[in-house]
């Protein structure tokens, strides 16, 4: 645990670049001016797109997918289709990140895809809603109230590898963004990405964020959802 509150502790992390902001300032109050103008524009914008995005996005699942796998979540997990997993998001603050339950009611929900024991708490159902990734649509919830967004890092759960990737985001000030449904690192590997390897995709993002970047990134998902391409 203490690991943990160290790698969240933003305030005590310096940037360090020759000739510009002294160490002293901290990631956060750096993060728009490491950026491009056209980045910075952008970012109003992101978020625009994901207010109205989210409200397209709900009505689409109510439409075609909720109004199903709601009631069949229900009786495979005796009750309980929904849970908010507890996740890291923008600037290392804790938010609660939306799910379809996907394992066995007394089961832990929070299990990983690393963990050994996680395909065995697996109900029937929620094979199915993790591989199309229905699980993970009510998280449009959390990009319409803004805890997160479309694309962008994924957020991280409390565990001893998210730890190394937190730390890491740090550095390479991808922590300072929210986190999206997808990513550029998920569109490389889902779930099974070395921690420092994830981070150093989160870091390339976040220099070259942009209208174009997060559009190829969403096709890519998409493309990926249906089996088109696979992860490079």
């Amino acid at each position: 645990m203490a690991e943990l509150a160290d790698a969240l502790d933003l305030g005590s992390s310096g940037v360090t670049r020759t000739g510009s902001i002294p160490a002293s300032r901290t990631i956060i109050n750096n993060f728009y001016y490491y950026m491009r103008t056209s980045q910075k524009i952008y970012l109003p914008f992101k978020r625009l797109i994901g207010l109205i995005g989210s409200i397209i996005g709900i009505i689409f699942c109510l439409v075609l997918l909720w109004w199903w796998v709601i009631p069949v979540n229900a009786i495979a997990t005796k009750g309980h289709p929904f849970f908010a997993s507890k996740r890291i998001g923008k600037n290392g603050k804790s938010f609660n990140c939306l799910k379809f339950r996907s394992m066995k009611y007394k089961t832990n929900p929070e299990m990983t895809s690393r963990d050994e024991r996680a395909s065995e708490g697996l109900t029937g159902f929620g094979k199915f809603l993790r591989k199309s990734s229905i699980d993970e649509t009510l998280q449009l919830f959390n990009i319409f109230i803004g805890q997160m967004a479309f694309i962008g890092p994924r957020p991280l759960i409390y565990t001893d590898d998210d730890v190394i990737t937190i730390d890491l985001r740090k550095e390479n000030k991808a922590i300072t963004i929210k986190p999206g449904l997808s990513g550029y690192a998920q569109i490389h590997k889902r779930g099974e990405l070395d921690p420092r390897d994830k981070a150093m995709y989160d870091g390339i993002y976040y220099e070259h964020i942009c209208l174009w970047w997060d559009i190829k990134i969403f096709v890519y998902t998409i493309l990926k959802m249906f089996g088109a391409v696979k992860g490079r």
